[in-house]
């Protein structure tokens, strides 16, 4: 098994480096980066400067060439991108990210300060979807075939039918605007630091549930479904019948024998909780004006601060490769029969 996981972990490797290369190159090609940004700033800010100075077609100053060398050279544009991508990832290796080039501070600083709105968020719908989902799961293998069993299963089907963003838009209109129950968006009250302890607990409820909702839509079918499927596997099997033929009850059987071994699809998930520190939607955040990893990244992709975004990927692949490997881990421990070979 030792071997396995010193596996696992050297593919790692090559995985990370095949993401970060794409989107890298990615960028290296896309039109709009940040020179061809500081060159739009330097313009405008010359258009509006003497009367006398010279000024190309879109009407702006003309840029000098020593200009677009040192611009060029800084951003590492002036050499080919095998090389520009070397020379990232030595940086990379002395957790140099960059500096992003919005915020012009380094781009873990950046990160750092979303950090408390991701986990706060990816924490609170990972563990509501659990403590939903378990249940409702369990109560419609038992249900099976029922009224319930088919109403549950729409709801949570339509649910996962409608995308985040557009089920938080939603909820935005209806309780927001239409009914004025919950704030439009943002993460806190501008005059949190005003508040009493109980008008910050009540306010932070109050920007919290729609998100959370929004967030957690998505992830209700796949785990109600799989927690329903799993308990009826288990129900069908030899152990379960023999349980019956001893004449256990009903509720022992399915809660101390058949629920037990239903929970092991589940539990393996609960590797991918490391993700949660970068837990986030781009459009969700961007919907609710949530300032946290989300919208974050989609402001960096919209304004081509590319390491910001080279920042925001190399977390996030890192994060889910290390949560793939506990997750294998995690089927060891919860089920001892598992082997990897």
């Amino acid at each position: 098994m030792g071997a396995y996981f010193a596996r696992r972990f050297l593919l790692m490797i090559p995985t990370f480096l095949g993401i970060t290369v794409l989107v890298f190159m990615i960028t290296r090609f896309v039109p709009g980066g940040p020179v061809e940004q500081a060159i739009i700033e330097l313009q405008m800010g010359g258009a509006g400067g003497e009367a006398g100075a010279s000024s190309n077609g879109g009407g702006g100053m003309d840029i000098p060439a020593e200009a677009m060398d040192e611009l060029r050279a800084h951003y590492h544009f002036d050499k080919n991108p095998v090389h520009a991508y070397a020379l990232w990832l030595k940086s990379l290796l002395t957790l140099d990210l960059g500096k992003s080039y919005k915020f012009n501070t380094p781009v873990l600083e950046v990160i750092a300060k979303r950090f408390p709105v991701s986990i706060y968020f990816g924490l609170i719908g990972f563990t509501l979807a659990y403590l939903v989902c378990v249940p409702l799961g369990v109560w419609k293998a038992i249900r099976h075939g029922s009224k319930f069993d088919f109403m549950s299963s729409a709801v949570v089907f339509m649910g996962y039918s409608i995308p985040g963003w557009a089920l938080g838009l939603l909820l935005l209109l209806v309780f927001g605007a239409k009914l004025d129950m919950v704030p439009l968006g943002g993460f806190r009250a501008e005059n949190w630091a005003d508040l009493s302890l109980f008008q910050k607990i009540i306010n932070q409820l109050h920007h919290t549930i729609l998100p959370v909702c929004a967030y957690a839509a998505g992830s209700f079918a796949t785990l109600t479904i799989l927690m329903k499927n799993s308990l009826m596997d288990n129900m069908g099997q030899d152990y379960v019948r023999t349980a019956f033929a001893k004449g256990l009850s009903e509720n022992r059987v399915i809660f101390l024998h058949a629920l037990r071994n239903s929970l092991i699809p589940i539990c393996t998930g609960l590797g991918h909780a490391i993700s949660l520190v970068m837990a986030g939607s781009y459009l969700i955040e961007k919907v609710f004006n949530i300032d946290g990893i989300g919208y974050l990244g989609f402001t960096s992709i919209v304004e081509r601060d590319y390491s910001v975004v080279m920042g925001i990927l190399v977390i996030n692949t890192a994060l889910i490769l290390i949560g793939n490997i506990l997750s294998d881990v995690l089927y060891v421990v919860v089920d001892p029969r598992i082997r990897f070979t």
